[in-house]
């Protein structure tokens, strides 16, 4: 009977097996240092590829918010026109409330339609200059002046200013509220065209985006990026489909059905929202409501913008509440915006192929998109090179949005704080 010793193999053998099992894996480990290890050229096309597949979804699966459809709906003749009060939060704004009164004042409106102008605490007095600019147009009865309370707790300004005006309308149940903005100026069939389309297509909230001020350098190079970025996040396209989760708005310029206010609960229900247009349109939008938001060219922003810190604080103000406040999505957002921005000309000018060509081709797309909202405003095609340079400073102002978050201050508007942090 053999021995355990005597079934065991050869020396020779055995040291083959153990070189063999050592040859291969010392292969194995090669084959995993060579794909662990760095590939600059690999990496590089990877990032093209990537830099591409942004620009093209931004360019055809994004509600082709960058063609700027504007609003030119003939108004409809309606059998009866609705009753509509337009309600003007108004906080020093004496550069600029006699123009906008005056708009309003001379809208060409077929229906009853009457204005107040909520003075929220102004020193400068623009109260009496929007009661003036009435009396000299000899309409005084359609304008109402009345000031505000004290800020309530948990509201922003804006929101309480709104609401006492539409607390002075009870009794009176107007069909419709038309919030507008200090500084915009309307063209007389503004009112109509909106109530019209109301009207017309069954919808609870209408809103233009009007024609910001892009005369000065600082203006023309970062004010058409902010219309072409707001309308990226939202797509009047996905805005208006019911199917669509996307609800926005522009602040300077809503109209809402009151049986719409009245079903989401009143201002009450987004009091304490920073970004109080969206918020808004948000609400309307999950409670049932259709919506529609368009731009325009005939009603104009007054308020300019004369410095890059004036523009830096507009953006400031609601940037990091956009973010939700999130320092993992400031990240991501500075990040996006390099490499959304950035990366494709940087290998438009650096890249070799196919790098070069994705790159190149993704370059073409952020001008060519970026374009449309340049010749909205009149201005050069080699405005379009601008937009990474846009976006840098957009970036720039929503770190600094987050360190005042952070420090306490929140966003400031008008001499206030809103959304402070803690609050």
């Amino acid at each position: 009977m053999p021995s355990f010793l005597s079934l065991q193999c050869p020396p020779t053998l055995s040291r083959l097996k153990f070189v063999s099992a050592g040859k291969n894996a010392y292969a194995l480990q090669a084959i995993f240092a060579e794909m662990m290890s760095f590939h600059p050229i690999l990496v590089t096309n990877l990032l093209a590829l990537v830099v591409l597949v942004i620009w093209l979804y931004i360019a055809f699966l994004r509600g082709n918010f960058w063609r700027l459809e504007e609003e030119h709906l003939e108004p409809k003749s309606l059998e009866k026109w609705p009753h509509v009060v337009a309600i003007v939060p108004a906080r020093n704004e004496a550069e600029t409330i006699t123009r906008a009164v005056t708009s309003l004042l001379g809208q060409e409106y077929l229906g009853e339609f009457e204005i107040i102008v909520v003075d929220d605490q102004s020193d400068d007095g623009t109260a009496a200059l929007a009661r003036k600019a009435a009396e000299e147009l000899g309409v005084a009865q359609r304008l109402s002046v009345q000031t505000v309370a004290a800020l309530s707790p948990g509201w922003t300004g804006k929101l309480w200013a709104l609401n006492d005006g539409i607390s002075a309308t009870s009794g009176k149940a107007p069909d419709f509220f038309w919030f507008t903005d200090a500084d915009i100026m309307h063209a007389p069939d503004t009112l109509r065209r909106l109530v019209s389309r109301a009207e017309t297509e069954s919808l609870d909230l209408a809103s233009l985006m009007v024609l910001l001020q892009a005369k000065i350098f600082p203006e023309k190079l970062l004010i058409p990026p902010f219309l072409y970025f707001f309308l990226m996040l939202y797509p009047p396209r996905w805005i208006a489909d019911p199917q669509k989760r996307t609800a926005g708005a522009a602040g300077g310029c809503i109209l809402l059905r009151r049986a719409a206010l009245e079903r989401i609960g009143g201002l009450a229900s987004i009091r304490n929202e920073v970004i109080d247009d969206c918020a808004l349109a948000r609400a309307v939008k999950r409670t049932g409501g259709k919506i529609w938001m368009g731009v325009t060219r005939a009603s104009i922003s007054l308020r300019g913008y004369k410095t890059f810190a004036e523009i830096r604080d507009l953006i400031a103000r609601t940037a990091f509440t956009q973010l939700r406040y999130s320092s993992l999505l400031l990240v991501a957002t500075l990040f996006g915006l390099f490499v959304t921005y950035w990366l494709p000309w940087i290998l438009f000018f650096a890249g070799e192929d196919p790098a070069w060509l994705l790159g190149s081709t993704a370059a073409s797309l952020m001008t060519v998109t970026f374009l449309f909202t340049v010749k909205f405003y009149n201005r050069s095609a080699i405005w379009a090179l601008t937009l990474p340079f846009a976006a840098a400073f957009y970036g720039y102002a929503t770190f600094l949005s987050a360190v005042r978050y952070w420090l306490g201050g929140g966003a400031q508007w008008k001499g206030r704080a809103q959304a402070p942090r803690g609050s």
